[in-house]
């Protein structure tokens, strides 16, 4: 029996909700999200990728939220890691967007691993790795990263004083957080926050960027 995947959005309404977000892409991006959602549909039948079912809330949710760091903070090029990947997001729709990034995608949980080989072997995409670590275990692999990124990672003293560490010396994090987190990390030591940037589209979710403080 042949499972009832739900299309993708067409090329058209992809580039308009990137437009509600600030953001250009061309047709052979536009291409490269279509193909990204329809493996993201396919395997998401089997393997918990996102609990967000219908197509165009995937794209406004996870590819358009993710990709708008682009324009908040004019990412270009780089070295990032995206910490707890899962479904890929932010880090392969940012690699997509901005193809001078040199992407590190940290995973744990192998089902996921294999999803992410898969879009960016399908993808193309070249400088974009998969790593099957958890995050504290890594170091001169990855270092130094100008960006360390995470949108679901939560347990954020820990995550941030591994991202300052010596072994990681990351220049910058980006977090895609809920408005209830913030008070806890500006209490953080060691990061100096920028004021928060609403999301598009959300009431309460934001994009939080903190550049690490001399020693």
């Amino acid at each position: 029996m042949l499972m009832d995947i739900p299309a993708t959005p067409r090329a058209a309404v992809i580039q308009r909700a990137l437009g509600e977000f600030e953001l250009l892409a061309t047709d052979e991006q536009v291409l490269q999200i279509q193909r990204y959602m329809e493996i993201l549909l396919l395997w998401n039948e089997k393997v918990n990728l996102t609990a967000i079912r219908d197509p165009l809330e995937i794209l406004y949710r996870h590819f358009c939220e993710s990709m708008y760091a682009v324009k908040a903070l004019a990412l270009r090029s780089g070295r990032l890691a995206d910490v707890g990947s899962g479904g890929g997001f932010p880090g392969l729709p940012l690699k997509i967007l901005q193809p001078d990034l040199q992407v590190f995608l940290v995973e744990t949980n192998v089902k996921k691993v294999t999803f992410l080989a898969e879009v960016i072997r399908e993808l193309g995409l070249r400088d974009a790795q998969v790593l099957v670590r958890r995050y504290q275990e890594l170091g001169e692999e990855v270092a130094p990263l100008d960006y360390v990124c995470s949108r679901a990672l939560g347990e954020f003293p820990a995550f941030l004083a591994w991202a300052r560490s010596e072994q990681i010396a990351a220049k910058q994090v980006i977090l895609w957080i809920g408005a209830r987190d913030l008070p806890e990390i500006r209490e953080i030591r060691h990061w100096e926050w920028q004021e928060p940037i609403a999301v598009p589209h959300s009431l309460r979710r934001l994009l939080l960027v903190g550049r690490k403080k001399p020693s």
